[in-house]
């Protein structure tokens, strides 16, 4: 018989890539997901393929130095019945000289960049053929994957939605920023396998480190180091939040990963500026939905930051409500992180399932600033010491807040009411623009016999006491519409829960914050108002915020601190309110404008009021959206927009994807900073 010479090959990107659903990638090379069937078509010139005479054989390798007893590399023959457990080939159809092959790759396969040879062989003499390179994912549609999630909606929110909303604002005014995942956008797969080799665990040991990358739990660890850049690791994120963003961009700003991505890429590495915990968290989310990895960013409102580990955060203050003492324990009025789900075959059973991933850095965890996965049971469970940081993360929706008031001779007061820690932890619904609670994911009922089992588990001791019925009770209400631009009030409303007249005396005093919790300057003090409350009654002390005396001390985080001081003449106890206000950006307004349909052009209004009373300087609109924009379109408006004007412009789009996609707005000028805006477009698929 003459030799077998193979003429050429196809690899089906296309049609391979819509069965293994990532042909949104777009990027012109196979993509497939582990576990799953693909197809080759080999061509062979002179004679086709023949059983028995021609011995067919493939090669697949990933990492610098593959081998087979590290799940590197595998060589497997050709054969009728495959295993699951390894690589197999099987032959699909002949047809005179070519040949159509199903792959496949057991469904623990290492995933990341392969190549692959054919190896033909008759009558002892053969050929080798570089057949071409593909990239291998996790895949949650198969039952064997680790990271198997049954329902198909979740699937597609979890894993294929490139665009989301991401939870902010404080737990009195929770509201939704859009984000633009963009996972599958061209470069992106690319950039996050190379953040993979560069990871400081592949350059210590990269057969080690390829070997470990078929376990989603390794994966989410490296990720979840590789998005900040506080261990020198050429990390992704630089974290700040000084409100100084000047020689960056500020965190704010950003609507999107893949502008991030892309700049961390195009400057050799170099970490971008700046990031806070929802864009850490935003990143580390595109990265895991492009690798393949059910993922989704998660809110904790007011969330502790205990460094010291002692589930108790201490404020001190003064009589005027202002802070005393600086403290490294904070309360962030939300912070962000990512849940991941996949099975924990590490850990004894029943933690499957969603695992946080927090990529901010806070603390160091095994020398590294990285955090996770814990499993999500773990935190409601107390079980402190399963993989990886639990304490860490049962402090931030656990931890008991105590103010403590150091009178004008130095004595301290324990306030007898603290503050709530883990409040309305959020995500978004599946499938809809809604806001999912989760907290019950996280904690059992409070003051339940459940919640009092974990905490003795985890050897808390809950300090704060729930309100009692009797005496005195303090409270902060805001006035409707704290909008930037505008002056607004806040009061301590104080009721009297006892049957007989009481007399207190009562401060508020307001002070921009970050969102960290650090506070900025004052603006706006009461004096101390002595007040006496019928029995059974309730009375307001108001504090007027004005704009003039907030404009230029608000961070770019909107935030104004609200502390109430209550002193009780009668029981000589001390009563601490705090509430944080977040000052409302005005609305971005977008019209679409024609019927939006795929490869057609349609475009969009987009306008903004100035609400303040001095005029906008430098003003910029930022509009992404995948399958919508090609990358970012910006415009930069020439002139100032004066006090209660409209800025106005139209841009042309042209949609490259069908279906539901979100087109998102970010607005920058010198007086207002991080204003968002978004509208759900439908596109019609183009007609056949």
């Amino acid at each position: 018989f003459a030799d077998l010479v193979l003429e050429t090959w196809d690899l089906h990107c296309d049609r391979n890539g819509r069965e293994h659903r990532t042909a949104d990638m777009g990027c012109g090379q196979l993509v497939v997901r582990r576990g799953q069937p693909f197809t080759l078509t080999l061509r062979f010139s002179g004679r086709g393929y023949q059983e028995g005479v021609d011995k067919l054989s493939f090669n697949v390798e990933t990492g610098p130095c593959p081998s087979e007893t590290s799940g590197t590399s595998s060589h497997f023959v050709m054969t009728d019945c495959p295993e699951e457990s390894c690589w197999s080939a099987v032959i699909q159809q002949q047809d005179g000289e070519s040949l159509s092959v199903s792959l496949c790759s057991p469904p623990d396969a290492r995933i990341g960049r392969y190549s692959m040879t054919l190896e033909a062989c008759t009558d002892y003499q053969g050929s080798s053929y570089q057949i071409g390179d593909f990239v291998l994912l996790f895949n949650p549609w198969h039952p064997e994957d680790t990271v198997f999630m049954r329902d198909e909606n979740e699937r597609r929110e979890y894993v294929l939605s490139q665009h989301g909303l991401i939870y902010q604002g404080t737990s009195d005014y929770i509201f939704s920023i859009p984000w633009n995942f963009g996972q599958f956008e061209d470069d992106i797969l690319a950039i996050c396998l190379d953040m993979l080799d560069i990871n400081p665990k592949h350059l210590r040991d990269q057969n080690q480190d390829c070997s470990r990358r078929n376990d989603p739990v390794y994966i989410g660890r490296v990720v979840s180091a590789m998005v900040n850049c506080n261990d020198e690791d050429r990390g992704v994120l630089f974290g700040r939040w000084d409100n100084r963003y000047e020689d960056g961009m500020s965190p704010m700003a950003w609507i999107g990963s893949v502008d991030i991505l892309k700049r961390w890429k195009k400057f050799g590495c170099q970490p971008v500026k700046y990031g806070q915990c929802w864009v850490f968290a935003a990143v580390a989310c595109t990265v895991m939905r492009c690798l393949g990895i059910p993922s989704r960013v998660v809110t904790n409102y007011n969330s502790a930051h205990d460094t010291n580990a002692n589930l108790t955060i201490d404020r001190y203050i003064n009589e005027k409500g202002e802070q005393e003492r600086y403290s490294w324990d904070k309360i962030w009025n939300f912070h962000c992180w990512v849940e991941s789900w996949m099975a924990r075959p590490d850990l004894a059973g029943g933690y499957d399932g969603w695992q946080v991933l927090d990529p901010t850095p806070q603390e160091k965890s095994e020398g590294v600033y990285c955090c996770g996965p814990a499993p999500v049971k773990a935190i409601k469970e107390g079980d402190m010491l399963l993989k990886y940081d639990i304490p860490f993360i049962f402090a931030e929706v656990n931890a008991d807040v105590v103010y403590w008031v150091v009178q004008g001779d130095g004595m301290q007061k324990q306030s007898i009411r603290s503050s709530d820690v883990g409040k309305y932890i959020s995500t978004k619904s599946v499938g809809r623009d809604s806001r999912e609670d989760i907290t019950h994911n996280y904690k059992y009922p409070e003051g339940s016999e459940e919640e009092r089992a974990v905490f003795e588990k985890a050897e808390h001791q809950k300090k704060s006491v729930g309100e009692e019925d009797e005496g005195l009770h303090l409270r902060i209400k805001v006035s409707e519409g704290a909008n930037k631009g505008s002056d607004f009030d806040v009061f301590a409303v104080v009721s009297n829960n006892t049957d007989e007249e009481r007399v207190c005396r009562v401060t508020l005093c307001a002070r921009a914050a970050s969102h960290n919790g650090t506070l900025g300057p004052q603006c706006g003090l009461t004096d101390p108002a002595d007040i006496d409350i019928e029995p059974r009654a309730e009375k307001r002390v108001p504090l007027r915020i004005l704009y003039e005396e907030y404009r230029d001390k608000l961070t770019q985080d909107n935030l104004i601190k609200v502390v109430a001081l209550l002193n009780d003449h009668q029981t000589g106890d001390v009563i601490v309110a705090v509430r944080d206000i977040y000052v409302e950006n005005p609305p971005i307004k977008i019209r679409i404008l024609g019927e939006p349909m795929q490869n057609r052009k349609l475009v969009a209004e987009i306008s903004l009021v100035n609400p303040l009373s001095v005029p906008l300087n430098g003003c910029v609109f930022v509009v992404e959206g995948t399958g919508l924009t090609e990358g970012q379109l910006v415009k930069e408006l020439e002139e100032p927009v004066e006090p209660q004007a409209e800025a106005k412009f139209r841009m042309d789009l042209m949609p490259r994807l069908s279906g539901l996609q979100k087109l998102m707005v970010d607005f920058e000028s010198d007086q207002l900073t991080g204003v968002k805006g978004y509208r759900n477009v439908i596109i019609a698929p183009q007609p056949m």
